[in-house]
């Protein structure tokens, strides 16, 4: 005999996510059912705004909305509102993802429409609150996709203010030739002009980075003296990873000079939209994907959570470098020093003061020419369950092994890696933020984000190991990281 498995009902997936071991204490999530791409973000007066895909009805990607929570730090957040909801018209199978702009002190979101399996620009106001917003009557404000181009697919948005005109770039597919960012200008928000492909995949750059056939969730900006085209590889209804070139933009032009790998955490971190703050910083949000099946999640009552904010500067070998913003050490609690050492080769160390599934490790370490170190965290006493990060000056590797990550065979425990610049002194700083499920990386300016689901509740330990030659461990801070949520939340506040 066989049973139906009885999914939850709406009304129950806040309690259920707010039960789930696996859910971030630490990390913005919506209150339970489907989170994806942030949208919106900005800083408004003296608060950030958090807009976000989001189904309050299901764990599953349909008839999405957009989520609203604020902030005054970065850190703690406030549900507001549903800020948009599908209705009849050019967006009733959902409102898929967009922006925040400042139009002459009116609140404007643009986003895609989705209707009948395709996405279309769409227009909405908002009072001074941004808790109340006005669709555009005559949405779609662009309601067919360039006549020249045969596209894959057309969505998502980057709009900002240059030149005494309005620029957009929405992101796509062209047949034949890759993904593309098109570029249009509008002296109004309303009535927009195709201007071309801004950039696009068949545009010959160093590197040999893959990067799909069709580009998502498109972001122009400068920085420093540069300027970023930030994208998710898309292909086929599978997300990949965020990319992004490094070039120059001037008069309606972007000359990109490099290609490059944003998050090495592949699909766990895709989807990043940023913002510049009052005191100048860029600041990025992604989303982290699950890595269990639609199944559990649906068990659970929720699916995906949102990065924590991260600080976006340019390095000296003119990649980005990428660190969590320093409002996150509020949550610090409990910290525990380890004494600098140089750690032999040899059985692996217990770093018997340092336990949790709510950490904030922060190392510094001289790792020599053919050594490799490595983190164990999240692991059982007896070893069945752990996660490795390894930090190899040999291969120029940042790599996570999550083989024995978890007891649960249906979970993704592929490995993740990506390359890890390490001077000639052979100095490696590295983040790890372990949030129940979520884990973020940080070494070098490097970052990879992923999921990881240990089934013991005593998988909590942390070690050292070292191969190949002593590594001097310069410094090493932990600290427990507070909850910032108290209890279930409202599906629709």
């Amino acid at each position: 005999m066989t049973h139906e498995t009885e999914l939850p009902k709406a009304a129950d997936l806040g309690e259920l996510a707010w039960l789930d071991p696996h859910r971030p204490r630490f990390h913005f999530v919506s209150p339970g059912g489907w989170l994806n791409d942030p949208n919106g973000v900005t800083q408004w007066g003296d608060t950030y705004h958090l807009f976000y895909q989001y189904n309050p009805d299901s764990t599953r990607h349909e008839r999405i909305h957009w989520g609203h929570a604020v902030s005054k730090d970065l850190v703690h957040w406030h549900d507001e509102p549903i800020a948009l909801a599908p209705e009849d018209g050019p967006d009733a199978d959902g409102c898929w993802s967009g922006v925040l702009v400042n139009d002459g002190g009116v609140p404007t979101l643009i986003y895609s429409g989705r209707r009948d399996g395709a996405e279309r620009a769409c227009l909405a106001t908002g009072d001074p609150t941004l808790r109340s917003w006005r669709k555009e009557p005559g949405n779609p404000v662009i309601p067919e996709t360039p006549s020249d181009l045969d596209l894959v697919a057309y969505r998502d948005h980057c709009v900002w203010y240059e030149g005494g005109q309005w620029h957009q770039l929405i992101g796509a597919g062209i047949t034949g030739r890759g993904g593309a960012a098109l570029h249009y200008t509008s002296p109004d928000l309303r009535d927009w002009q195709y201007e071309g492909p801004l950039h696009s995949a068949d545009v010959d750059v160093p590197g040999t980075l893959w990067t799909g056939t069709m580009w998502e969730c498109v972001d122009l900006f400068a920085l420093g003296e540069r300027h970023i085209l930030l994208f998710s590889v898309w292909d086929n209804e599978t997300t990949h990873y965020p990319a992004y070139y490094v070039g120059d933009y001037a008069d309606g032009k972007f000359i990109a000079a490099s290609l490059h790998q944003l998050d090495y955490g592949l699909r766990h971190f895709y989807a990043p939209q940023s913002m510049t703050d009052s005191n100048g910083r860029r600041i990025a949000f992604g989303w982290i994907q699950e890595g269990r099946t639609e199944a559990a999640t649906q068990r659970a009552g929720w699916s995906g959570a949102m990065s924590l904010p991260r600080q976006l500067t340019i390095g000296s070998d003119g990649q980005l470098v990428q660190a969590p913003v320093t409002e996150i050490t509020a949550l610090r609690r409990d910290h525990v020093p380890v004494q600098p050492q140089t750690l032999e080769p040899g059985p692996a160390i217990d770093l018997h003061d340092i336990a949790g599934d709510q950490l904030d490790i922060h190392a510094r370490l001289v790792i020599p020419d053919g050594a490799r170190a490595e983190i164990a965290i999240r692991c059982s006493p007896d070893g069945s369950e752990r996660t490795v990060i390894s930090l190899d000056r040999t291969a120029g590797e940042l790599h996570l092994d999550r083989a024995n990550s978890s007891q649960d065979p249906d979970v993704d425990r592929t490995p993740l890696a990506g390359a890890l610049p390490i001077p000639v002194d052979g100095q490696v700083e590295v983040r790890i933020i372990i949030d129940h499920s979520v884990l973020e990386i940080f070494a070098n300016g490097r970052a990879l984000t992923a999921r990881i689901y240990p089934t013991r509740s005593d998988a909590t330990g942390v070690s050292l190991l070292v191969s190949g030659g002593p590594v001097r461990l310069e410094q090493l801070d932990a600290w427990t990281m507070a909850d910032i949520w108290t209890g279930p939340r409202p599906l629709r506040p």
